[in-house]
């Protein structure tokens, strides 16, 4: 089971690239120049975040690996207009491929390596994109595991994951179901509420409602509360 929701964990954040990328190339087909500014941060940082999870799920020295380095090798990421983006086509076509091979259950070795505790991984990967200032992606991807921890905290309490409609739960209905199960204390739901707010900020796109700062404050919350909960 453990391993499966570590699937999950995974599965989301891979949907998550590939519908970044779509709005990066529709951006990048656009431009008349190199993009440039926080357009050109979001195209480094979804970079970034498809290599990490291309090696997390496919290994090193696999076909989408290398068709990643092939074209980060050949392009890079700091220069990008509407003559110059077939490189993050590329990219977006193993993301898109990853995940097909992952729904007809061709990766044999997938199960293997997220037997590893992926939380971690995903983690320090958020860590690694603060310290390179892409605090957005770290806030989705902090939020992703602090979703997960609280889907692994329902289940184990026979609490519900999903809605009428069938719908996975989001944060503020099993952090509520939690807190009334006293689970944790009323503080800790007051701060996970916080923490989902601002992932949503950073999913919906709206980078100046939350700081640095703050994003490293989610981090370090949700390092100790996934550690005290998760076994």
């Amino acid at each position: 089971m453990a391993e499966m929701k570590s699937l999950d964990v995974a599965s989301r954040e891979l949907d998550e690239l590939i519908a970044t990328g779509e709005r990066i190339i529709g951006i990048a087909a656009q431009a008349g120049s190199a993009i440039e500014g926080m357009a050109i941060a979001d195209v480094m940082a979804w970079a970034s975040g498809a290599g990490h999870i291309i090696r997390t799920l496919a290994g090193q020295g696999s076909s989408y690996e290398a068709t990643f380095l092939s074209a980060r090798e050949r392009h890079g990421f700091s220069y990008v207009h509407s003559n110059s983006y077939d490189h993050l086509c590329e990219i977006q076509g193993a993301l898109k491929g990853l995940r097909r091979a992952m729904d007809a259950g061709l990766l044999i070795d997938l199960r293997r390596v997220l037997q590893a505790d992926i939380f971690a991984d995903f983690l320090e990967m958020a860590e690694h994109l603060l310290s390179e200032g892409f605090k957005d992606a770290a806030a989705v991807l902090i939020g992703g595991v602090l979703e997960d921890t609280l889907r692994k905290m329902s289940q184990s309490k026979g609490l519900p994951v999903i809605n009428d409609q069938g719908r996975s739960l989001t944060i503020d209905p099993m952090n509520v179901n939690l807190a009334k199960a006293a689970v944790y204390q009323p503080l800790t739901k007051k701060q996970i509420t916080s923490w989902a707010d601002l992932r949503n900020n950073a999913a919906h796109g709206n980078y100046s409602n939350y700081t640095n700062a703050e994003v490293k404050e989610m981090l370090l919350f949700v390092q100790r509360f996934s550690a005290e909960f998760i076994q």
